[in-house]
């Protein structure tokens, strides 16, 4: 499938077999960055021994903004076999982590699979998290049904215009949306075990940005009216500015507190049950250690 690729909706249609790059520039090789035990995520995510992250290298948006660019934009990263791939997966159970975490996994959602068949022959067995910016192919995640428990999608834009002026992409919020929603119809409203860890179902996250607080609630306002009023919703508010973004009037600083209050407000008036949002500049720039 990959000698025509239409894997997210960028639908490139590139020979990858053949050494053919689209916009991701992926090759057919897997490509990982940083392998860990992350503390950082959603408490019911991370729990007290870390979620078991696999950082793939390269990405099929080109956000401004971009945190671990050096990853995503720039290539950063070490290619893996498929059978090493499964590996990880299974040292990364050794370790007590609570899940195994893809994060911008789609370029390499084929092998990923295949991975996931090796390890669980081999003994895997804790929760599979496909952490994702949500610019998917609904194809694509029907793909992945019976082997992700959890969904860990971004929705970043409600309006397409900041979507492409941000992350130089088209049509993000229709095909975002259409994708969270066939997530949702797999995997349902979040299930934990006894000790608040997610075992199964759907968590949306959204970065608020600076100067786009309309953005924001119009994002939320979505997830209200079109969800199951128990999903789960982290807004994240620690936004700061690196990458392209430094050089953006329109997003070259941190939200301000009447900002992060709006949305705080905001968010509360939805009553979402599971809404959540970070405290401001909870969370620093982090550094992403070599592969």
């Amino acid at each position: 499938m990959l000698d025509e690729c239409c894997l997210c909706a960028h639908r490139c249609k590139v020979d990858r077999l053949n050494g053919k790059i689209g916009r991701c520039k992926c090759t057919d090789k897997v490509k990982i960055a940083l392998v860990s035990l992350h503390m950082f995520e959603e408490p019911c995510i991370s729990g007290e021994n870390g979620s078991g992250t696999i950082f793939f290298s390269n990405c099929n948006l080109n956000c401004k903004f971009c945190q671990n660019y050096k990853i995503s934009q720039l290539g950063k990263g070490k290619e893996i076999t498929v059978k090493e791939l499964a590996d990880i997966f299974i040292e990364q159970q050794e370790k007590k982590a609570e899940n195994i975490n893809l994060v911008t996994p789609t370029m390499y959602v084929y092998q990923i699979i295949e991975a996931i068949k090796i390890a669980r022959e081999n003994g895997l067995h804790i929760p599979i998290v496909y952490n994702t910016n949500s610019y998917e192919t609904v194809e694509t995640i029907k793909l992945l049904n019976g082997y992700v428990d959890i969904y860990l999608p971004d929705l970043k834009y409600y309006n397409d215009d900041i979507a492409y002026k941000y992350s130089k992409i088209n049509n993000y919020f229709e095909t975002a949306t259409s994708a969270i929603q066939e997530m949702y119809n797999q995997v349902g409203t979040p299930i934990l075990d006894e000790f608040g860890m997610m075992k199964k179902g759907l968590m949306i996250r959204h970065l608020v940005l600076p100067n786009n607080i309309d953005n924001s609630k119009k994002v939320l306002k979505w997830i209200k009216d079109n969800l199951d009023n128990n999903v789960y919703v982290s807004v994240m508010a620690q936004y700061f500015p690196t990458y392209l973004a430094k050089e953006d009037e329109t997003i070259n600083r941190k939200l301000t507190k009447d900002e992060y209050e709006q949305i705080e407000s905001y968010l509360y008036s939805l009553d979402l049950d599971n809404g959540y949002i970070q405290e401001l500049g909870e969370h620093e720039e982090e550094y992403v250690p070599d592969f």
